[in-house]
């Protein structure tokens, strides 16, 4: 690659943009280890974010590294100028969902790459080698003199290997022939996986390619219908759809999925390696990602469908093309955004609808005496100044006092520390605390019961019962 070509990688490529990350640590350590050493692929909004959120207190527990929320962090990394994170909803489910990007797979496989390896095994990777050699030479010999000659001498070596074999002559593979072919049948394996996605991610590109077509059209049917015929066609005449159906047609194969299963269940039992649990139900996951990608290709044949259903287009001309001026002026939009920004409060608008609205009602006449009667002078004006005041920095403050940072401890414990002095005011005062380093939670499947003394008569004992009080500080 030229200097112009790197420089071009290292400004705009996902994958390089998050090795130059501040917290890139932190982005590789938890997408690696939860999607791609776990084996995931797209999993809802809260489990990755529970699973951030242990990783963020543990890594919190000492030092405050990491402010921001699990959500925060999972919605930045899926940013558009981040592209770590793939986010979406899956159809069906009204959940957003996330998954890693080939962008970040390349990123994390040649950060684990760094690492020293105790053995390096080079055998098993020279006979690959030799055998695609003979496949492509002899694939493409047309000369049928020369393939019998080939099939000649393969036959003889089979007969001969089972001639050894009968005699009692078994060649049988020692420890480190055995490591080494296991080591290359896990990074293959694992590589195929990424493959997957990558592969996927290029067919969704071509999706989203013909959805914005359709957006933009303005010529006649006919001519947008041939070009994304022909598309689709492209994409499985291309080498990449050739290829990827070709490994797609041999997993859906029964025998060759049951093959699969009972050479991976004997590989992983050998004890002379040892078995990485990942790969024994690799051949689940290869089928998972092809079906994920035969879905994105199918995606783009529902937009031929839909468009050659497409009733509106005949039925109401005048609003398809005010949808599809709205859809071609947000492509243009994306593509370059606006200088001033745009700034949205809200993910969503409040739409208030006309009928929604209730009629309009005469106002009640209310009679209002304004004599001032021998009642009203005498009343006691003393009662509006008796009225109790909670002060909620003394109870924050008191909280403070009695937690370090970044602990936890029930609200009764505190209390015994701090007796209640106000009553049951004081108790609510507790509850509705908000401030930035005190977090109040609530727990409705136990419950608890504080005593106190009565604020106007001290030997009167006081109990309440709420649900399980826990007061953070961070």
């Amino acid at each position: 690659m030229d200097y112009q070509g790197i420089t071009a990688l290292r400004e705009n490529h996902p994958a390089w943009r998050l090795l130059r990350a501040g917290n890139a640590p932190l982005i590789l350590s938890f997408l690696g280890e939860f999607f791609v050493e776990g084996n995931r692929g797209a999993c809802a909004a809260g489990a990755v974010a529970d699973a951030l959120d242990d990783l963020l207190y543990a890594l919190n527990a000492e030092e405050v590294r990491y402010p921001k929320e699990p959500r925060g962090y999972l919605e930045d990394w899926a940013a558009t100028d981040a592209g770590y994170l793939r986010r979406f909803y899956p159809p069906g489910d009204d959940e957003v969902h996330y998954e890693v990007t080939p962008a970040f797979e390349k990123a994390y496989a040649w950060v684990t790459g760094l690492r020293g390896r105790a053995f390096v095994g080079t055998e098993s990777r020279l006979h690959i080698v030799v055998e695609l050699l003979r496949q492509i030479v002899h694939g493409t010999e047309i000369e049928p003199e020369v393939r019998l000659a080939e099939l000649r001498r393969r036959r003889a070596e089979i007969d001969a290997e089972i001639a050894d074999v009968q005699a009692g002559d078994l060649a049988v593979l020692d420890p480190t022939g055995i490591r080494d072919r296991y080591q290359q049948l896990s990074s293959t394996a694992r590589e195929l996986l990424s493959d997957f996605r990558e592969v996927e991610e290029n067919f969704r590109q071509l999706d989203r390619a013909a959805r914005e077509k359709i957006a933009a059209w303005d010529g006649s049917k006919g001519e947008l219908l041939a070009d994304l015929v022909g598309s689709r066609s492209q994409i499985a005449g291309s080498d990449q759809g050739r290829s990827f159906q070709a490994f797609y047609d041999f997993l859906l194969s029964e025998a060759r999925q049951g093959e699969l299963t009972d050479l991976l269940v004997k590989v992983s039992a050998l004890d002379t390696i040892d078995a990485d649990s990942r790969i024994r139900g690799i051949h689940h996951d290869w089928s998972e990602a092809a079906d994920r990608a035969q879905r994105t290709v199918r995606q783009i044949s529902e937009q031929l469908r839909r468009f050659l259903d497409d009733q509106v287009w005949l039925e109401n001309r005048r609003v398809l093309e005010l949808v599809r001026a709205v859809e071609a002026a947000a492509l243009d939009a994306r593509a370059r955004p606006p200088d001033f920004g745009l700034l949205v409060d809200e993910p969503g608008l409040d739409i208030a609808l006309p009928f929604e609205r209730p009629l309009y009602q005469m106002p009640v006449a209310v009679a209002v005496e304004s004599a001032v009667t021998a009642a009203t002078e005498d009343a006691d004006t003393g009662l509006l100044f008796a009225q109790t005041y909670i002060d909620s920095a003394r109870l924050a403050d008191a909280i403070r006092a009695t937690l370090p940072e970044n602990t936890s401890a029930l609200l009764s414990d505190v209390l015994v520390v701090h007796p209640i002095e106000q009553g049951a005011a004081e108790i609510v005062g507790y509850l509705a605390l908000d401030d930035e380093d005190l977090t109040v939670e609530m727990d409705d499947a136990e419950e608890t019961v504080l005593e106190y003394a009565d604020p106007s008569d001290r030997s009167i004992l006081r109990r309440a019962t709420l649900p399980r009080v826990t007061v953070r500080r961070r």
